[in-house]
């Protein structure tokens, strides 16, 4: 069966993050089987969703969620909502405490592109979650315990029962990305 991951990346990131690209080409370096597609998401939340909705459309069925921090909190709702795999890269974690200190003019680090985040726009992201982690066994987490922008211990506990893995050290860009491609192709069930 082939299947296809969809990888987003980060907050005023783009799909030249460095995990993305390490994580592609060891993909395409251990199977032909399985297709990762890491799109440039917008910066708006809203047209992100649209885009992340239209991505799955075009490339239904068998797709497999990954992200980093709020690449990893889309695909935890896109995961949930479709019934199937992600794995999630220092998390946000909903109800994505403390992000009003983006409000106002904010610039895409990778891109360049100036944007601006209002209450309206913070309120609409803290829509798209699920009440409930339904299949905790689903989701992998990857989390380093010195992350300076996310609680670890938070969340530890907001993922509970699912498979978490914690490195202590490390900081919020995921330092140790490339010692878990085989726990990450294994957990997804990549041959």
């Amino acid at each position: 069966m082939s299947n296809k991951i969809l990888y987003f990346h980060g907050f005023k990131s783009s799909s030249d993050s460095g995990k993305a690209q390490d994580f592609r080409k060891f993909i395409e370096n251990q199977t032909s089987q399985t297709k990762i597609l890491i799109p440039d998401l917008e910066d708006n939340f809203q047209e992100a969703n649209k885009q992340i909705e239209d991505l799955i459309s075009e490339n239904a069925p068998n797709i497999l969620f990954m992200g980093s921090s709020l690449g990893g909190y889309y695909a935890l709702y896109f995961a949930q909502l479709y019934k199937t795999k992600s794995v999630l890269i220092n998390p946000a974690i909903p109800p994505l405490k403390n992000f009003e200190i983006h409000l106002g003019k904010n610039e895409n680090y990778a891109t360049g592109n100036k944007f601006t985040i209002t209450n309206n726009d913070i309120s609409y992201i803290r829509t798209l979650y699920h009440k409930k982690i339904s299949e905790p066994k689903n989701h992998l987490i990857l989390i380093e315990s010195k992350d300076e922008i996310l609680d670890y211990i938070e969340t530890i506990s907001y993922f509970k029962g699912s498979l978490i893995d914690i490195v202590y050290g490390g900081n919020h860009s995921y330092t140790s990305i490339k010692s878990k491609f085989i726990k990450i192709k294994n957990f997804f069930g990549i041959e």
